[in-house]
């Protein structure tokens, strides 16, 4: 498969499961669009280094996630100097941990406009290129949240809900144009940000590394293995291409085992 000619745009990029998601996709030929937070001079070392790695354009916009106005202007931008977003990866997140009674408003409508209103409003400013051109590929990150609930979580999980509610309206709104959407559900996927919180909960809690890892961040996922950010991005390359055509409006589990039950 060759994605060359493409350009991807992928939201929450700059690290993590987004971060290997632009990697694989450049690796396939296509142009890239990196967005996030971070270190500047880390963030142009990443862009840099996929031009130079995989011979492909690769830009970065800064755009709030909480913006509409800035999202739409960075789908527009990218038209502007690549022609056109023909993949667009809705993967910015965070989290927030909370009881309903004490959960702060703002957190809330934090999660919401990144977990779920921005995925709205990329795709909102993407579509009518990808209509044009007869060809697109919608994907979003969404999460075993999706599916199911974990307690003091209620905004991460009433987003990521809502995020598979859109994908499923917008993949039959644009079913005759050649478009496909989905989402990627995983499960804990291991990056450096659930590594770093080990030690924390093993002082904590009085566990040994191990235990932490398997009674507390594995303890829903059957395998009792993590899902690695190079698996979700094997995916996203999966459902860009020509034999994953026919496969739109799912919601496409990857987390060990945890939503079987």
């Amino acid at each position: 498969m060759t994605l060359a000619a493409k350009t991807a745009l992928i939201t929450g990029s700059t690290s993590g499961i987004g971060l290997a998601i632009a990697h694989a996709l450049a690796k396939e030929g296509a142009d890239i669009v990196l967005n996030g937070f971070g270190d500047a001079a880390v963030i142009e070392a990443e862009r840099a280094g996929i031009e130079s790695r995989f011979g492909v354009k690769a830009a970065y916009d800064p755009a709030d996630m909480t913006d509409p106005l800035a999202i739409a202007a960075m789908v527009t931008a990218t038209e502007a100097r690549f022609g056109g977003v023909d993949i667009l990866v809705n993967n910015a997140g965070v989290q927030h941990v909370a009881p309903i009674d004490e959960f702060p408003i703002e957190k809330w409508d934090q999660i919401l406009a990144i977990n779920l209103s921005s995925a709205f409003h990329a795709m909102r400013a993407a579509i009518p290129g990808m209509k044009s051109r007869q060809w697109g590929r919608i994907i979003s990150t969404a999460s075993a949240h999706s599916l199911v609930a974990s307690p003091f979580k209620s905004a991460y999980v009433a987003a990521k809900h809502g995020l598979v509610g859109l994908t499923r309206t917008a993949a039959l709104e644009v079913a005759t144009s050649k478009i496909t959407v989905n989402c990627i559900s995983p499960g804990y996927v291991w990056t450096p940000l659930v590594e770093r919180q080990i030690p924390d909960t093993m002082a904590a809690r009085g566990m040994t590394k191990d235990q932490v890892i398997n009674d507390v961040l594995l303890a829903a996922q059957p395998t009792k293995q993590f899902v690695t950010s190079d698996q979700v991005a094997a995916l996203a390359v999966f459902l860009c291409s020509d034999a994953a055509s026919q496969i739109t409006g799912a919601n496409l589990s990857m987390d060990g085992g945890w939503t079987a039950a």
